[in-house]
């Protein structure tokens, strides 16, 4: 097992490698590339979609009005940005905010996998439908499964997936605010859930590309990296 001091290298060295990366063509329209930021050691992780034309300035995720949305929402219940670590499935911004391609995710998603693995935390909260389907490996949307956790094996960890929607579709629907306070409301409980070793669970991943399976239906920060 490795130290933390070790783990602390290792996403130092994945972050040198994703700004250095050219695997597809946002390379070329980027300005930067946004790796992710937040606390290595975190229990609990954000993932949204993509990074914006703010985030695609400053290489930071979340600092817009949805980030401001995500940090209201964390100190109702208590918590901060430097508790938690916040990534998005791409790591360049896609022209314009268009939607993510298939082929980019392919390309990208080994980033976050290796993120994932590295911070082992105990809560993933996937913000939206890209993160969500990425991780559950199925095409079931937010709509349908925001506020429902599942325990799956990621990275070799077993970890809590936690749907939720996505900040910046709720600044476009009131409503939806409501919803995602109510969801977050349930983080601290999902927090302390025990979770199964997964080296007494008999787990296989349904798909090379994507190492999940389900098992369950229950009801220091450093800095940008």
């Amino acid at each position: 097992m490795e130290s933390p001091e070790q783990r602390r290298e290792a996403l130092s060295d994945l972050s040198r490698e994703a700004h250095a990366c050219v695997r597809c063509a946002l390379a070329k329209t980027r300005t930067t590339v946004v790796f992710g930021s937040g606390d290595p050691d975190a229990e609990l992780m954000f993932i949204g979609e993509a990074p914006g034309k703010r985030e695609d300035e400053a290489g930071t995720p979340f600092i817009g009005a949805a980030g401001k949305l995500l940090d209201k929402l964390l100190g109702e219940i208590g918590m901060q940005r430097s508790d938690v670590f916040v990534a998005n499935v791409l790591k360049c911004r896609p022209p314009d905010n268009r939607d993510p391609r298939p082929s980019e995710i392919e390309e990208c998603s080994s980033y976050l996998h290796s993120q994932i693995s590295l911070i082992a935390p105990r809560l993933i909260c996937t913000l939206g439908n890209f993160s969500t389907k990425l991780l559950r490996a199925d095409p079931t949307g937010i709509t349908e499964l925001h506020g429902s956790p599942e325990v799956v094996l990621l990275g070799g960890h077993s970890v809590r997936l936690y749907p939720v929607f996505h900040p910046a579709a709720a600044l476009y629907k009131p409503s939806a605010v409501e919803v995602m306070r109510a969801d977050f409301a349930r983080i601290p409980a999902l927090l302390k859930l025990p979770l199964p070793d997964p080296q007494e669970e008999e787990l296989k991943a349904p798909s090379p590309a994507v190492e999940v399976k389900l098992i369950e239906e229950p009801g220091g920060q450093i800095g940008m990296f």
